[in-house]
């Protein structure tokens, strides 16, 4: 147990029965009445946000989290595996727990976030940026360089992005796995 006071960002918390990430804090001191404490929450399993205020002094249920290396090895249907890079022990996690999935491929490193209590996997995340190869998009034409348009492209792992023109197929670019958006070509 902690006092509302202690929470910081990145702090996990259990309250009504689910999990939460504090995002953002901070102390309120009215006038008049006792100090409160403002959170931002983030739900772990279902990524909503909420606010919450607490009196301070109030006792929370907070709870471990331990973030590990693992290697994505195959799929079977919407069940990934997953080599834990520390013991060398396949996990099973589902897709819905996965962030930036479909720009996942092969051998990929994600950070699996569990519950230190209970070995209960949380969510896994994707690095922010991912190089993946263009296995199909229309030819580029010397000279594009100049606009802002874009075109579709379609990489290894299946998603369709929008590139600028002068990228062409065969060529290896950097992905944002946030929001699938373009970030640079890999020389």
């Amino acid at each position: 147990m902690i006092k509302s006071q202690e929470i910081k960002k990145g702090t996990c918390i259990r309250l009504d029965g689910k999990l939460y990430f504090c995002i953002d804090f901070l102390h309120v001191k009215p006038g008049k009445g006792n100090t409160i404490m403002r959170t931002t929450l983030k739900d772990v399993v279902s990524g909503h946000v909420l606010e919450k205020r607490f009196n301070i002094g109030e006792a929370l249920e907070d709870v471990r989290v331990e973030r590990r290396p693992f290697q994505y090895t195959y799929a079977d249907g919407d069940d990934f595996h997953f080599m834990n890079q520390e013991t060398f022990d396949d996990v099973m996690i589902e897709k819905e727990l996965i962030t930036g999935v479909e720009f996942m491929k092969e051998g990929d490193i994600l950070d699996v976030v569990s519950d230190a209590s209970t070995e209960t996997i949380l969510y896994a995340e994707m690095p922010v940026k991912t190089q993946l190869k263009i296995v199909y998009t229309e030819p580029g034409l010397k000279g594009d360089t100049a606009t802002n348009a874009t075109k579709p492209a379609k990489l290894e792992t299946g998603v369709e992005v929008r590139v600028p023109l002068f990228i062409n197929e065969g060529e290896v670019i950097e992905v944002d796995t946030r929001d699938g958006s373009y970030l640079n070509r890999v020389k």
